[in-house]
């Protein structure tokens, strides 16, 4: 699914993305086209949204190391040039690094992304604790 999703090839790209957009939350997948977990991820970024962007991550050691960018897959949301933090219950704030099958808690993510980054939030709060001490 990652051939139906734009590509950026470089960091000036990225940094366009990032920055030329006001209105809407961007949405950037780091990873590789040839990863399954990518591969699921993109199908699901796919069916939900018009503007999501995709980066290769081998191409971009800087974002790697700045974002620590160092899972298969990540997903990271950007609103008005900033960094969009979420709390998922997961410890890690930064970005999702698994794969959502559900289309729907992707779009409530996004969703309450969007709310919250209007309001000048750094940090939202996930509609649904993804913490595994609820996966018994």
């Amino acid at each position: 699914m990652s051939y139906m999703l734009p590509h950026l090839h470089n960091g000036w790209q990225v940094d366009q993305a990032i920055l030329s957009e006001e209105d809407r939350v961007i949405v950037i997948r780091f990873g590789h086209d040839w990863d399954p977990t990518c591969m699921k991820m993109d199908e699901v970024l796919y069916s939900i949204a018009e503007k999501v962007l995709h980066v290769s991550l081998s191409m971009f050691y800087n974002f790697a190391v700045i974002y620590l960018l160092y899972d298969p897959c990540t997903v990271m949301f950007f609103f008005r040039s900033k960094h969009i933090m979420i709390d998922l219950g997961t410890g890690n704030n930064n970005k999702i690094n698994w794969t959502m099958e559900d289309k729907q808690e992707m779009i409530d993510i996004v969703e309450t992304v969007y709310r919250g980054a209007r309001k000048g939030r750094g940090l939202v709060v996930s509609p649904k604790d993804y913490s595994t001490k609820y996966r018994y």
